[in-house]
């Protein structure tokens, strides 16, 4: 048996969730996992289905069979085997949480993709990707190289034939062509202070204010900074009694957290673009338990 994966987006029509159902089954297929949802504001409908192939038919199969359905209903469709891991290359400067957390969980199996490159506007880590036996690319950017460095970038993309970009605290602003043409297939992390809190020192600012929550948010790339569409959020609460540096350490912290199950979210399809917004399906009892470790 083979675990395979269904997406669906359309306009909402009534009938959908049954004739899929209805054609699952009738290729030999056991539905696992079901999620729908249906924005009553603007009329979209998105459906996930886990489901498995008990009597040997393939994802090319039943993507021909499914061609009249998606024909009926107007709709994008993508099936695909959730055993397969994506490509993916995780971009960093010089703040290395978020990068050690994804080759940790990545290393005992916790986050399911294959990290074919890290690149990097510095070499402060090419030592640690190394030892991981990763691919490592020192690719300098300055205001006057950076069509230049960004071309470079957009190559070792093509080498390695990644379907997704993680910005692991990527201190340099992608220009709106890249954004374009990786639409959907960029995805950042950073402090959840923005507007408020703007610039190099976020925890300072954050620490003289004052606060009672710090968190992170994780997003796709857009042209507008920072304001791409959500797909995982968390806070944590701190106090007056704690310093600068423990608002910097739970910070990192939590943000390790929300990048790495955003990612999983996005590898596993549960995320769908949605105007502005996403949706996001949550997983399946105990299919990401090993996320929230720590």
């Amino acid at each position: 048996m083979t675990n395979f994966a269904l997406r669906v987006q359309c306009k909402s029509t009534r009938g959908i969730v049954a004739e899929t159902s209805t054609f699952l089954t009738e290729q030999g297929c056991n539905i696992t996992d079901s999620a729908q949802f249906d924005d009553t504001d603007t009329g979209n409908f998105f459906m996930r289905n886990s489901f498995r192939s008990e009597e040997g038919v393939t994802l090319e199969q039943l993507q021909e069979r499914f061609a009249p359905i998606v024909d009926k209903y107007n709709m994008t469709a993508e099936f695909f085997d959730e055993s397969v891991k994506p490509k993916v290359i995780i971009m960093v400067s010089r703040f290395g949480h978020c990068l050690n957390d994804l080759l940790y969980r990545w290393k005992i199996g916790a986050l399911p993709i294959d990290i074919v490159a890290v690149i990097s506007n510095h070499m402060d880590y090419q030592k640690v990707v190394v030892n991981h036996d990763i691919p490592f690319h020192c690719i300098k950017v300055t205001k006057e190289n950076k069509p230049e460095a960004e071309a470079q970038i957009m190559q070792v993309v093509e080498d390695t034939e990644a379907e997704l970009i993680v910005l692991a605290r990527y201190m340099q602003i992608l220009s709106d062509q890249m954004c374009q043409k990786m639409s959907g297939k960029i995805i950042n992390i950073h402090h959840s202070f923005l507007p408020s809190f703007k610039g190099a020192n976020p925890y300072k600012q954050a620490f003289e204010k004052g606060v009672k929550l710090i968190g992170a948010t994780s997003h796709y790339v857009t042209a507008d900074l920072d304001e791409g569409p959500i797909i995982e959020q968390d806070v944590v609460r701190v106090t007056h009694a704690q310093s600068n540096n423990d608002y910097v350490a739970l910070g990192r912290d939590v943000e390790a957290q929300v990048f790495s199950r955003a990612i999983h979210a996005h590898v596993h399809g549960r995320v769908f673009l949605n105007g502005n917004k996403t949706v996001v399906f949550p997983a399946s009892p105990g299919s990401y338990a090993s996320e929230r470790m720590g």
